[in-house]
């Protein structure tokens, strides 16, 4: 079984030589492989990895985005294709910069429509050509880009419905622990913000 994958790696690097230069393909964990490619070469290996005879991944199973803080190219984008013909999947793998446009592969697999705008709406790596590129999971209005590793824990702002203006309402962050009542004595410390109301009743009721 591995050694008729190492041929298909070869294979595969070869049939992808004349148009794409520092492709790495890895064989991980028995039959698990991943294909590495620049990112200007994205739409040229997907096209071949459908269209070729011997590979066939007629399905784009998902396209998910990855954030590496410390690396020139942070991001990284990994396509998961499956060929129902030979029962075999390949990861197809890309690193982009801040910035960096990527191709749509909306022209090959009509299912990466809603996951190029997943990667998007989540970490703001940009697919050039998409048709329809605006954010999926998030709010229309929403600020960044919530699976990037700097983006703050509390997000920027707040969504309430607002009884008085009968409409929802977005405002800054308020962060409830700079706030807090710290009660030392209480076992609940540390477990939920210790009200001065609560606080005093306490303390009657230990008298």
């Amino acid at each position: 079984m591995k050694e008729g994958l190492e041929e298909f790696r070869d294979y595969i690097l070869q049939g992808i030589a004349d148009a794409v230069h520092g492709a790495t393909l890895e064989i991980l964990r028995g039959d698990e492989m991943v294909l590495n490619v620049p990112a200007k070469d994205i739409a040229n290996v997907l096209l071949f990895l459908r269209d070729d005879l011997r590979c066939q991944y007629k399905i784009l199973t998902d396209i998910c985005g990855v954030d590496f803080l410390d690396r020139e190219a942070r991001f990284e984008v990994v396509y998961n294709l499956l060929s129902i013909k030979y029962n075999n999947r390949l990861r197809v793998k890309i690193n982009v910069a801040e910035g960096e446009l990527v191709a749509t592969a909306t022209s090959i697999f009509s299912a990466a429509g809603w996951y190029e705008r997943e990667v998007w709406d989540m970490y703001g790596v940009y697919f050039s050509g998409h048709a329809d590129l605006r954010r999926i999971l998030t709010d229309y209005g929403f600020d960044g880009h919530p699976q990037r590793k700097d983006f703050p824990l509390t997000g920027y702002v707040e969504v309430r419905y607002d009884e008085e203006k009968k409409r929802v309402v977005y405002e800054p962050v308020k962060l409830a622990q700079e706030y807090r009542t710290f009660d030392f004595e209480s076992p609940w410390e540390g477990t939920d913000y210790v009200s001065e109301q609560v606080r005093e009743a306490r303390k009657g009721g230990a008298k």
